[in-house]
């Protein structure tokens, strides 16, 4: 195993988942880069890497179609842009050919404006559309105790998941080959979009990275390989610069996660003058604002691989920085926008840390949480991200303490022009996949978002980070004549509410009946003219649920609360 490899796997490796001027070398290997959620560690019988998703059957999904329209749906196009209906809407196989405003809400149908000449038709009057939703933050696969692969797409897709950037979704042979079959619509799948860590990939797994030479071949092997981007690490000065920069010279994207180990020589701002296209999580950002301390001033007895110490202290930074509004606070805004620099914060995957109680009872669990996913969740010193050893109120209270500073600073760069994504990092720390991206929906309406603002970031924006380091204009992530028909119907609106996005719905009192209902969840995900009905495949992810609990209960398998 090389030294790269075995210096990595140190660490409990799951959750976390060349312009500027010269930067010295170094001859020394790359530090421990333990990412939150991505990491693949030394190969167990147990932990290899999980089967690819099985081919699309009969009867999942119906198309694409000669001409599939969508009928008097309102319309949310993901610019920020109010909701417009009813409209019509015509799509030719995989691609957006016709919107036409269709009637006048209250007055009725312009039967003279109606599309004609459907091969298939969707009656959504009432109803709401707007475009699929891009998570930036994906795994699946290739870490220990993963669920299978069909499990989580179908999660995905069933929230309105169109796309996905595996950052990464598994290992570098496994992901390139799910995003081929996703893209021939092979398998039920949100459309992928390659990551990869440096090092990764079969040619790769007996070299170092040693040097800015290294890092480089490897960014050119990896692109050879077809490798969208690079989800990266805190690396030394030297290795950064040169993974970034011929990364930028071979059109791949990057984002990283500045973990705790590498964030004392290189926090957000660092990699961002090296030309960095963004980052996720948010290590690195509070770095980069410190006021008093230039190392987080760690207590005597901290470790790192004692993981209650690593995420119990690394709230503890809310209270260390300038402050809101400040010239130091005011200036960072104003570079990382001047960079067009991208945030893709991950909220919802560090939420459980302010209130575990809420995160471990959600309505979800019992129906569309895995038992194998609900034990790795619960404290064990082994799995990562189950850190609940002994979790205090001082410690959620610090968590939300830094999570207010954390969304301050996500909605001033919102209120400046700059771009915050939606990521969700699901499968760790009690957030199930599909529900967590929605989860984080919600936090960015939290943090100051409006729903609309909240939408655009899951949406538009999601794509716009996809596309900028190809050069490329965006084709879905909005809905507009041309582009790819990647669409979310629902019978409710989300921005009255956004938590009808959930497979579970939201809350209502029926004042008729007197009863309590649940309203909502989406209705159709449509990727790439193909029409998933949302609650089939959530009764597909239930009865992978119910077959698990039987196959464990025949075992008289136990997990904790």
């Amino acid at each position: 195993m090389s030294a790269l490899k075995s210096l990595s796997w140190a660490v409990p490796a799951v959750l976390i988942c060349l312009a500027a001027a010269p930067v010295p070398s170094t001859a020394a290997p790359l530090p421990p880069q333990s990412e939150e959620a991505d990491g693949e560690p030394e190969e167990k019988e147990e932990d290899k890497q999980v089967a690819p998703a099985p081919p699309r059957g009969e009867g999942e999904g119906e198309g694409p179609f000669e001409r599939l329209i969508l009928r008097g749906v309102t319309m949310i196009d993901g610019t920020g842009a109010p909701p417009l209906g009813p409209v019509d809407i015509a799509i030719e196989g995989n691609r957006i050919e016709e919107i036409e405003v269709v009637g006048t809400p209250g007055l009725g149908m312009k039967e003279d404006k109606r599309l004609e000449d459907a091969t298939r038709e969707i009656d959504a009057e009432g109803w709401y559309v707007m475009p699929g939703i891009v998570d930036l933050h994906a795994h699946t696969g290739g870490v220990p105790k993963a669920p299978e692969a069909e499990y989580v797409y179908k999660l995905w897709l069933a929230h309105g998941v169109t796309t996905v950037r595996g950052v990464p979704t598994g290992k570098l042979e496994w992901a390139l080959g799910e995003r081929a079959r996703s893209a021939k619509n092979e398998i039920v799948a949100p459309r992928i979009v390659s990551y990869q860590r440096p090092g990764s990939g079969e040619e790769w797994k007996d070299k170092n990275i040693r040097t800015p030479d290294d890092a480089r071949a490897w960014v050119r092997y990896a692109r050879k390989k077809g490798v969208d981007g690079l989800k990266l690490g805190a690396y030394p000065p030297a290795i950064m610069a040169a993974l970034i920069d011929e990364a930028n010279k071979n059109g791949m994207g990057s984002t990283a996660h500045l973990g705790q180990m590498g964030v004392a020589q290189m926090n957000a701002i660092d990699a961002a003058r090296l030309g960095m296209g963004g980052m996720t999580h948010f290590y690195g950002l509070f770095e980069s604002l410190y006021k008093d301390h230039d190392v987080q001033p760690w207590p005597a007895d901290m470790n790192y691989l004692d993981e209650q110490h690593r995420f119990g202290q690394v709230a503890r930074q809310w209270n260390l920085i300038h402050p809101r509004g400040s010239d130091a606070w005011n200036a960072l805004l104003d570079e990382f926008l001047e960079l067009d620099f991208y945030i893709n914060p991950t909220m919802t995957i560090y939420s459980a840390g302010r209130d575990v109680m809420r995160a471990r009872n959600a309505d979800w669990h019992d129906k569309y949480t895995l038992p194998s996913l609900n034990e790795f969740f619960v404290p064990n010193r082994e799995d990562h991200g189950s850190y609940w050893f002994d979790w205090t109120t001082w410690d959620e209270v610090a968590w939300r303490k830094f999570m207010q500073v954390w969304m301050s600073f996500l909605n001033d760069y919102k209120n400046r022009g700059g771009k915050v994504t939606v990521g969700s990092d699901s499968g760790f720390i009690y957030q199930t996949y599909g529900f967590g991206t929605i989860w984080e929906l919600e936090l960015l309406q939290e943090a100051g978002f409006h729903p609309l603002e909240v939408i655009r970031a899951a949406t538009m924006h999601g794509a716009m980070e996809i596309a900028k380091p190809t050069g490329k204009p965006i084709e879905y992530g909005v809905i507009r004549e041309g582009f790819l028909a990647d669409l979310v119907l629902l019978e409710e609106s989300p921005i009255h509410n956004l938590k009808v996005l959930y497979g579970t719905g939201a809350v209502r009192l029926n004042d008729e009946t007197q009863e309590v209902e649940r309203i909502g969840g989406v209705r159709y995900t449509i990727k790439d003219g193909i029409v998933y009905d949302a609650k089939k495949l959530l009764e597909d992810v239930a009865a992978m649920v119910e077959a698990q609990k039987g196959e464990r209960a025949e075992k008289d398998t136990k997990y904790a609360p």
